[in-house]
């Protein structure tokens, strides 16, 4: 039996690869970079430890617990810390207690009177059409109103996006908000109601959920799943074509300096959709086409990395980290209190934040050079939490594309990959691009797509 061919080291292509080995099927791993986890990096320099792309795992399903226990990596497994769970949101540029109560939420002062008294509404406005797609603005402006969209969702979406709710398509980019009203017509009911389904099938909400990290750092899973696959992953190996003949889906690729071609069973895509974009795949001699893939918005993030002496920053730290709504007009979209999330993340008598800059709210300020980037996030930290002196470390790292945008219209990327698998049976696409961006997402779509691979595997087996 031909191995399955998976290109791309990343989280889902890892998590895919690792789970056809534990059913038995031969896997061949590609990643054209010298390292596996693709946006997942984690640098330990000077006592310090800075994650470069996301942050935390959300265990919002068991099989990432799963994944964690077969890893062998569940003993090195961090939870956060369970003091740090508050979330602050900004107002004329003060920090606010995001509410997580009726009590706390009446109390707030994160909303007017007049937008609190119009959330009992809620329930009583109209669903839209089944066939209608808005965008997250035009939904949140129709069943919450004007303050929720600019204080609280346009801060939300930027950070876990970057990106913006009027471009951002309700029904792809958050499909469980889209479905909570069609199902109940009420965002407020379908939380309340939602919640026993969600306890039935064993998830989590993604609201809920736990945040996990790793004594060293979230590299610790995609360095342990790369050893556990050994040499079936080919590290600076580039495929140049793909193709499928009455015996199989050969790969030419390059590698080791040097040009070659193998045979074969499948084929998963685990690659940014910008990349799969520019793949050259045939099917019995007809061009299987991707290129509209290239379409897929990726805005640029920088992230940045600060570390301080303990007496610098005047403000408790005491939650999770703030994000920034748009109509505040500063530079940063938002910041992650690293130290007080997990240990080891700064030496002692020392914190470590992480802030996050540009994205489709200010792509080019990602491109600005770091030392101003720095000092310009520095000066919003000054301003939000009272930071005084000097940083004692600094990293920075800038994603060219970042993260893709499930912008209004994104169903033709979906419909047009459904119709790609469809017409050259034995290709299989996974990742952030199509069922969710967030790791959690992109390992329950590795073991998905690991599970229809093996089917498909299986009964090519049994003609």
């Amino acid at each position: 039996m031909k191995p399955v061919a998976i290109i791309g080291g990343g989280i889902t292509g890892l998590t895919a690869a690792f789970k056809l080995r534990q059913r038995g099927v031969s896997v061949t791993l590609f990643e054209s970079a010298t390292r596996v986890g693709g946006v997942i990096r984690t640098v330990r320099e000077d006592g310090y430890l800075a994650e470069c792309g996301p942050n935390t795992i959300l265990e919002t399903s068991p099989v990432i617990g799963e994944l964690i226990r077969d890893a062998g990596v569940e003993g090195r497994r961090l939870y956060s810390d369970p003091h740090a769970e508050k979330r602050f949101l900004v107002r004329d540029h003060q920090l606010i207690d995001l509410p997580t109560s009726p009590l706390t939420f009446l109390t707030s002062r994160l909303f007017s009177w007049r937008a609190k008294l119009g959330l009992m509404a809620e329930p009583f406005r109209r669903r839209s059409h089944v066939a209608d797609e808005e965008s997250l603005a035009e939904f949140v402006l129709r069943r919450l109103g004007r303050e929720f969209l600019d204080y609280a969702i346009n801060p939300f979406v930027a950070g876990v996006y970057a990106g913006d709710p009027a471009r951002l398509s309700v029904r792809h980019a958050f499909p469980k908000l889209h479905a909570l009203e069609q199902r109940y017509g009420s965002l407020i009911k379908g939380q309340i109601l939602g919640a026993r389904e969600r306890k039935r099938l064993g998830t989590v909400s993604k609201q809920d959920a736990k945040k996990i990290s790793f004594d060293h750092g979230l590299q610790v899973l995609t360095d342990a799943l790369g050893e556990k696959l050994g040499d079936t992953v080919r590290l600076g190996h580039t495929v140049k074509k793909i193709r499928r003949n009455a015996e199989g889906w050969r790969i030419d690729f390059e590698g080791d300096n040097a040009e070659s071609s193998r045979g074969h069973s499948a084929v998963l895509l685990a690659l940014p959709a910008f990349a799969i974009a520019g793949l050259d795949i045939s099917h019995d001699e007809q061009r299987i086409d991707l290129t509209m893939l290239s379409e897929v918005k990726h805005p640029p993030v920088t992230s940045v990395v600060l570390g301080f002496r303990r007496e610098d920053v005047k403000h408790p730290l005491d939650g999770f980290g703030v994000l920034i709504p748009e109509v505040e007009r500063l530079f940063s979209l938002g910041t992650i209190f690293s130290s007080s999330l997990f240990p080891g993340r700064a030496p002692d008598g020392h914190v470590t934040l992480s802030s996050y800059v540009g994205g489709t709210r200010n792509p080019d300020i990602a491109f600005q050079d770091h030392a101003t980037i720095c000092q310009r996030v520095l000066r919003d930290l000054r301003v939000l939490i009272g930071v005084n002196g000097q940083p004692t470390y600094a990293h920075a790292m800038t994603f060219e594309r970042a993260i893709p945008q499930y912008n209004v219209g994104y169903g033709r990327f979906k419909t047009r990959m459904d119709v790609a698998e469809a017409e050259a049976p034995g290709l299989f696409l996974s990742g952030p691009f199509r069922e969710g961006i967030s790791l959690g997402d992109s390992i329950v779509a590795g073991q998905n797509v690991a599970a229809r691979i093996a089917k498909h595997t299986n009964s090519d087996n049994e003609k």
